[in-house]
């Protein structure tokens, strides 16, 4: 019989193993392994328990990277599997609306038919009343919000990992290969398309694009942020966030991979390796920028940016001067997700499935909550002052706190 004790420390060195850029090796020496080991969690005296409202359970990514997460709109939670599920819940009482297959026959099946897997990968997204969804297959599909039936599908270059962004009617895909592309959301002609340079050596992920005011904000591998017109692709501004300093070409990685975003007149971008930066949208000039390292989510809450760290580290940071206010050390690599804003906390997920939630002005831990043991993935989903997570097995929960 297996040893459950085992079990989890082996799942612990495999997963310290993979943490932070995904490139780096296991090392054999103890010193380097207890560097990396995610550390254990510590007794809190919580001041509240969160409420568990639903909970619905689904087909996930399993030990797969990926940054799908579910997404709240029209009355419903809409959410994905790497396999090809997605599904549509009722927001209020989780209850399943639709659910859609996007696999396709496996024409090297032979005589039995068997469904090749869609590889989900990059959002779901909302808008125009419907639900986009990329693949690692380099696939775009628009849902019908309503039913789930495919509205219309598209090939790109290469895979989407990232959610697609969507305004005034166009819908942006960033690609694994570099390249950027726009498609009419209603019915999926092309509108423009960009070809970026992509780097040698880069982390496994790329930037969502942001769009406001017009314009299409991306991160890019090299470590640079530009901004595109919306209407027609047209290059505006670049300006470099990464800073590559080492002397190898592992060291000198410096991808953005998270998704910039654009506060007011200002957007906010933080690189693999390098700086969290301060931008002003309409002419780029940079407004300040600080020494942080992140490839998670970020989030806005009044001024303050909240930001985990490639070691799995949280701080609070004025968004208006870049000054940091609090950091929060105790979830080393711990795989901990993007934080997410709600009303006076900052809540994130672990590899082991559980959710902390960080008091914003403190940083202090007040309160956590065991989700299921596959872990947590993806930076939670905030809607109504309710928080939607989706495990890594595809279990979803909506959860309030009191």
């Amino acid at each position: 019989m297996l040893n459950l004790k085992n079990i989890i420390l082996n799942k612990r060195l495999l997963f310290a193993c993979l943490l932070t850029t995904g490139l780096m090796a296991c090392s054999s020496t103890e010193d380097e392994i207890d560097e990396t080991e995610p550390v254990e969690l510590t007794e809190i005296k919580p001041l509240f328990t969160p409420k568990v409202l639903w909970e619905e359970s689904g087909d996930g990514i399993g030990d797969y990277f990926s940054r799908l997460k579910t997404k709240v709109a029209y009355g419903k939670v809409f959410s994905a599997s790497r396999a090809g599920n997605v599904y549509a819940h009722d927001s209020v009482t989780g209850k399943k609306v639709w659910e859609i297959d996007l696999r396709e026959k496996n024409e090297d099946s032979g005589f039995f038919t068997s469904l090749k897997p869609a590889l989900i990968s990059g959002g779901p997204v909302t808008g125009i009343n419907k639900v986009f969804v990329g693949s690692e297959n380099g696939k775009v599909f628009a849902l019908d919000a309503e039913t789930g039936e495919i509205s219309w599908q598209a090939k790109v270059k290469g895979e989407v990992i990232s959610a697609p962004a969507i305004d005034a009617g166009t819908l942006v895909v960033n690609t694994v290969s570099g390249v950027l592309k726009a498609f009419n959301a209603s019915n999926g002609e092309v509108q423009w398309q960009i070809e970026q340079d992509v780097p040698p050596l880069t982390l496994r992920g790329v930037s969502a694009p942001a769009i406001a005011a017009g314009g299409v904000v991306v991160g890019a591998s090299d470590g640079s942020l530009t901004v595109y017109i919306l209407a027609d692709g047209q290059q505006g501004w670049t300006a470099e966030v990464g800073e590559a300093t080492g002397s190898t070409e592992l060291e000198r990685v410096i991808d953005i991979d998270s998704q910039p975003i654009i506060y007011g007149d200002i957007v906010y971008a933080v690189s693999a390796r390098g700086h969290l930066v301060a931008i002003e949208l309409r002419t780029g000039r940079m407004l300040w920028k600080r020494q942080y390292s992140s490839y998670r989510q970020m989030s806005v809450s009044g001024n303050t940016i909240f930001l985990t760290d490639v070691r799995g580290h949280i701080y609070a940071i004025d968004r208006v001067n870049g000054l940091e206010r609090w950091s929060q050390l105790a979830f080393t690599n711990r795989g901990v997700t993007g934080p997410a804003a709600l009303k006076e906390h900052v809540v994130v997920g672990d590899f082991e499935g559980y959710l902390h939630w960080l008091d914003q002005e403190t940083g202090e831990i007040v309160s956590r909550h065991h989700v299921d043991g596959s872990g947590i993935h993806s930076t939670p989903t905030v809607a109504d002052e309710i928080l939607f997570v989706q495990s890594r097995d595809g279990d979803i929960q909506a959860i309030k706190t009191p």
